[in-house]
């Protein structure tokens, strides 16, 4: 499956400011027809961190040597120049390095903390960190109109392509084996812009594979994007959840949402799964027919999804989490010890050996969880105590489990 799943594009987002607000619930319903258009109308250096906050009754049993339901104390701890909004793309771990959205981009050694490489200008902040090949692609924190690709371990430029003139700012928002996929805006004679055009660039030469305008009233910020084989899927603000053709770029569906989507959705072999308030459905790419769909617990409303090793995992807002087989929709396992230890819903997800890591909204009783990936039973919590107002962002490299907390960074054993 492609690198870029579940990623979006464009400046700070209605999704962000609801987070920066106190946090949001997805909560759109995709509608049951196809439609025949698309849409329609702050500090450097390193800093103390408190000693970690542990919640769980899962004594001796944590991930990363937590015990007696404590979480274990970071391996290290830096300030970033981060600049987050909660959205999965901003963090990632790659070729011995974690590298977090900001300004200056940086790439600290993921088994030290010390910084490997630093680039001023090197991202839009808030921009996706997509990894496609061994290349990071990024939009040009220049604005000039450029989409480059560097070596994530040395930060040297490998690959850069400038969709033209007629276009400002591209932003990446999925990437496969061959091509880069970006929005951009179009431009008017007097520099102004009604229109958006979504388009794939080849990312061996750089040169447009091709390029599709949008509807009118469509927008280029707030896109969640996902490439499958043939198939590029993406939601917008402009409530749609849409699929084109990798090769040609034309339209295979559009399915019109009664809500807009604020999250992102998950992609498994032939089908995308996206959280519609309190149904999870999955939809066939080649077509667009509903294929499951899961009802959460009465009054509850499903958050994003995460598929990692096979295994699809999402919490609810009844603080019930849930592991179900992606293919089917039938259920793995389902634990209600978020609730038992009246802790925070997770919304982001990844696993090493048999611990499943679920990082968190905002504080109080949030941060990072470690679940057994077995039975979702919660071993242990970690908490900064800083009590700041960005959400919570985790990756791994398969021997620490970063998680990034506005500006720190903490490195957990896994």
């Amino acid at each position: 499956m492609s690198k870029g799943l579940g990623t979006r594009a464009g400046n700070t987002s209605r999704r962000r400011i609801l987070r920066l607000a106190g946090g949001g619930i997805t909560m759109a319903v995709v509608g049951a027809g196809l439609t025949g258009c698309e849409d329609e109308s702050a500090t450097g250096g390193e800093g103390s961190v408190p000693s970690p906050r542990g919640t769980s009754p899962e004594n001796g049993k944590g991930g990363g040597g937590g015990k007696d339901g404590k979480a274990p104390a970071p391996l290290w701890t830096k300030t970033t120049s981060a600049q987050t909004y909660g959205d999965n793309d901003e963090l990632v771990a790659v070729d011995g390095v974690v590298i977090a959205s900001g300004d200056p981009l940086a790439a600290l050694a993921g088994a030290t903390g010390e910084e490997r490489w630093s680039l001023a200008e090197g991202a839009t902040p808030g921009a996706p960190l997509l990894l496609g090949a061994g290349t990071l692609y990024l939009a040009s924190g220049k604005y000039d109109g450029s989409v480059i690709g560097f070596v994530p371990g040395t930060g040297k430029e490998s690959w850069r392509s400038h969709l033209g003139k007629e276009y400002r700012q591209p932003r990446p928002i999925a990437v496969d084996a061959e091509q880069v996929y970006v929005v951009a805006e179009i431009l008017e004679a007097d520099g102004s812009s009604h229109t958006n055009v979504i388009a794939a660039l080849n990312s061996t030469t750089g040169k447009v594979a091709w390029k599709e305008q949008r509807d009118l009233g469509t927008e280029q910020n707030g896109i969640h994007a996902a490439v499958e084989g043939r198939h590029l899927v993406y939601t917008d603000y402009k409530k749609n959840l849409t699929v084109r053709d990798t090769a040609t770029g034309k339209q295979v569906w559009t399915h019109k949402t009664t809500k807009t989507s604020y999250g992102p959705f998950a992609v498994h072999q032939d089908l995308v799964i996206v959280p519609q308030g309190s149904r999870l459905q999955a939809f066939a790419l080649a077509d667009g027919s509903e294929k499951w769909s899961v009802e959460a617990e009465e009054f509850s409303l499903f958050r994003e999804p995460s598929l990692v090793d096979g295994v699809l995992y999402i919490a609810d807002s009844g603080r019930t989490l849930w592991a179900l087989d992606p293919a089917t929709g039938k259920k793995v396992w389902q634990s209600t010890a978020l609730r038992d230890a009246s802790v925070q819903v997770p919304r982001q997800f990844v696993r090493v050996g048999g611990t499943l890591y679920g990082a968190t909204d905002l504080d109080p009783e949030g941060g990072v969880h470690a679940f057994d990936a077995k039975t979702g039973a919660l071993r242990w919590t970690f908490n900064d105590g800083t009590g700041d107002h960005h959400a919570w962002l985790v990756a791994t490299d398969g021997k620490h489990v970063f998680a990034l907390h506005g500006k720190k960074l903490h490195a957990l054993p896994a």
